[in-house]
């Protein structure tokens, strides 16, 4: 038959155990937050470096339409012809970049530690339950 003390003894003991999962439980959900964020951060990251390049394709684009439009008027049919198979070179790359920035942006945003929120409320939520469930 278990004494009073043992019973303390197991009771300290369990406290602790509780104790050290508990902080143990916390390290994990700020690791967890912290992988989470840093690959939202770098989806945005990607997202801008290629969003950076389709605005630099489009200025190029631009660049050629000026000038396929200067070489219309000034020269013959087969100039400007070849200028505007460029442009559309650059319009369709700018395009496509700037459809993978938007791709890459909308899954970096927000940058937010989705899952590790998630897993807290369930800690909390289960800490809160008195054990019957």
């Amino acid at each position: 038959m278990p004494t009073q003390e043992t019973e303390n003894a197991s009771l300290g003991a369990t406290t602790k155990q509780v104790a050290e999962h508990a902080s143990s439980l916390a390290r994990l959900e700020v690791e967890l937050a912290t992988l989470e964020l840093k690959r939202k951060v770098t989806e945005l990251g990607i997202g801008i470096g290629l969003g950076v390049g389709a605005a630099l394709f489009a200025v190029f684009m631009l660049g050629f339409a000026f000038a396929t439009l200067a070489a219309g008027l000034a020269t013959t049919m087969p100039t400007w012809l070849a200028l505007l198979i460029t442009t559309f070179i650059l319009l369709g790359l700018a395009a496509l970049l700037g459809l993978l920035a938007r791709s890459r942006i909308e899954k970096g945003t927000p940058p937010v530690p989705e899952q590790a929120i998630e897993e807290a409320k369930r800690t909390t939520e289960a800490l809160k339950a008195d054990g019957s469930a």
